[in-house]
């Protein structure tokens, strides 16, 4: 019955999806009374696979890339500007969260689990079929796994080169 328990920070949008998992029990820094500043814009501009609604496609057109970091960017601007002007009117922090950008906003959490659901969680998340972010914060998951199981990496073998 070995446990692992791992902090995680990623986006509120990938949290969302890393809480589906229901084996592992999560504990979520709330960000009720905490005064957010942290964000993230390294958001990738990805294109829609029609074939699969599951799948984003890279692309290599620079000025969608530019478009995108630029949208980001004045979203974070904007939501700074709107988040601190409404705790400067003594707006709650946990309703001021409200221009807070799901996609954007840092998220923290603890995940805890036993090695067969992190084993489980690996398998699913690392795949393509996740989304790239997702699949980021999975990969180094089983980076931290094979590093305090040197054992599960030998098994997994070939296997793990193409995680």
């Amino acid at each position: 019955m070995v446990n692992v328990c791992m902090e995680i920070e990623t986006t509120r949008d990938i949290a969302r999806q890393i809480l589906r998992h229901r084996s592992f029990s999560f504990q979520e820094f709330s960000q009720r009374y905490a005064v957010s500043e942290g964000f993230i814009q390294d958001s990738q501009a990805r294109l829609q696979d029609e074939k699969n609604r599951q799948n984003s496609l890279y692309t290599d057109d620079i000025s969608l890339q530019n478009w995108f970091e630029g949208a980001q960017r004045r979203l974070v601007n904007e939501a700074k500007f709107l988040y601190s002007a409404a705790l400067d009117k003594g707006i709650a922090k946990e309703c001021a969260r409200v221009f807070l950008p799901e996609g954007l906003t840092v998220s923290k959490m603890y995940m805890n689990g036993t090695l067969r659901s992190w084993l489980h969680y690996i398998d699913i998340r690392c795949d393509s079929a996740t989304q790239k972010e997702h699949r980021d914060v999975a990969n180094q998951c089983r980076d931290i796994i094979f590093e305090l199981f040197p054992t599960i990496k030998e098994l997994y073998g070939e296997a793990s080169s193409s995680l």
